[in-house]
């Protein structure tokens, strides 16, 4: 079965929880096995979200996860992306694990979202989409769906 890993920072953009938990149903419909990887805060927001575990069942802690990672532990990294340190965290990933990815870079503010994009795009060779949103996931999830289709082809 294909893994897939799905990086998850700091939660301060309400889109990000659904985003997820959106994220690891359309993954897991396309055959992998998903783990969100994320910080303590992030994890809690997605307990919450799904309390019996019903979409999300392996759950790491970010940091727990960069200390285990080595290059073959998955096939596809997806990474959101709306701060710096979640550029770091991308980054730093994608290096290790020398897979297919996918950024997905999300702001409210286009510069801000535009910045984000170019420091994944200057560090990595992944897949990145942005999109301008911050409550509504719903611009996050149009280039999600896009990015992920074209990534399996």
């Amino acid at each position: 079965m294909k893994r897939a890993l799905i990086l998850l920072g700091c939660p301060e953009a309400p889109s990000q929880t659904p985003m997820a938990v959106y994220a690891v149903y359309k993954l897991t419909k396309m055959g992998y096995e998903v783990t969100v990887a994320s910080t303590p805060s992030a994890m809690k927001l997605l307990e919450v979200s799904d309390p019996e575990e019903y979409y999300i069942d392996n759950k790491i802690d970010i940091e727990s996860c960069l200390a285990k990672l080595e290059e073959g532990s998955f096939d596809l990294l997806v990474g959101f992306v709306h701060k710096d340190a979640a550029v770091s965290y991308f980054v730093t990933f994608y290096h290790i694990l020398n897979i297919k990815s996918l950024a997905v870079v999300f702001e409210r503010d286009p510069d801000v979202m535009e910045d984000l994009a170019k420091d994944i795009m200057e560090s990595t060779d992944a897949n990145v989409v942005s999109a301008r949103a911050y409550h509504n996931p719903t611009p996050i999830r149009v280039k999600f769906d896009h990015a992920i289709k074209d990534l399996e082809e």
